[in-house]
């Protein structure tokens, strides 16, 4: 398919502004008896190509849409990851939302006023040896970073939870810059929906969503109403005014991307205010 000597360059320089060679020869044999390269030009090219294809097998194993873009990160909430808790999204305690330490407070830019509450990102440290370290990791989207220094807009920013963040880059760095695309979110179980509030004023938390994760719109439906649009209070907080008690409840959710996912009879008929209620799930 290549001749003898065939060069293929695959282009990295959207992450780290280098080219990767790979350079085919016929047979290992070929490779080895080369006359081209000193040994230790040989050894080199061959870790080169090793690498190449670790970081190519690397960055293909997670579901993405969307190329990569260049951002920043720091980290927040202290080793336990106790003060990401709570936050502008509305989840309240993520470990028991299943969001677990892997989360960031994204800059305004990224936030969207909220409705980027859910969504989840690959990042990874990029140009600075000194402190980058390899690997990947994926966060959701639980809070809000306030404009001031690295937050201020336009500034596409990632304050991270300092458990995660330790895992792309050493702690003493402070802050690295890094490459980031959304990727699509795994999650366990169904969407969740939490009900507060009162009669007339139905406060739904929706948490738990997989897929793009990011939920634009919500619809309810009690057992003797039509379909009725919710809107969005603040984060992931949809809101009815609506007097739906006594009736079971149904919701469609929608995402970013446009998918939607209906749960008929999610909450019976004799729901109360507090509870939490499981529906379906997008498909990962």
């Amino acid at each position: 398919m290549f001749p003898t000597g065939s060069k293929i360059i695959v282009r990295l320089s959207v992450l780290f502004d280098v080219d990767c060679p790979l350079t085919l020869f016929i047979s290992p044999q070929a490779f080895i008896s080369s006359n081209k390269l000193s040994f230790q030009g040989k050894k080199k090219m061959a870790l080169w190509v090793i690498l190449c294809v670790g970081f190519l097998s690397l960055v293909s194993s997670v579901q993405g849409y969307g190329g990569w873009i260049n951002a920043h990160a720091t980290f927040y909430g202290g080793g336990d990851a106790s003060g990401t808790m709570g936050g502008a999204c509305g989840y309240g305690n993520l470990y028991s939302q299943g969001y677990g330490t892997n989360t960031a407070a994204l800059s305004t830019a990224l936030f969207n006023n909220g409705l980027s509450c859910g969504a989840c990102f690959q990042i990874m440290c990029a140009n600075d040896p000194q402190w980058c370290l390899r690997g990947s990791i994926i966060v959701t989207a639980t809070n809000f970073c306030p404009p001031g220094g690295w937050c201020d807009p336009p500034n596409h920013h990632f304050d991270l939870s300092q458990p995660v963040f330790q895992h792309i880059a050493q702690y003493r760095a402070g802050i690295v810059p890094v490459i980031y695309r959304r990727v699509r979110c795994k999650r366990n179980g169904g969407i969740r929906f939490t009900i507060n509030g009162h009669s007339y004023f139905n406060l739904v938390l929706i948490t738990n969503v997989g897929g793009a994760g990011d939920v634009h719109a919500v619809s309810i439906k009690g057992s003797r109403t039509r379909w009725q649009p919710m809107s969005r209070n603040w984060g992931q907080n949809w809101q009815s005014n609506s007097y739906l008690n006594g009736q079971s409840l149904s919701f469609v959710v929608t995402t970013s991307n446009g998918h939607s996912v209906v749960s008929y009879n999610v909450a019976p008929p004799n729901w109360s205010f507090g509870q939490t209620y499981t529906g379906r799930q997008f498909r990962y």
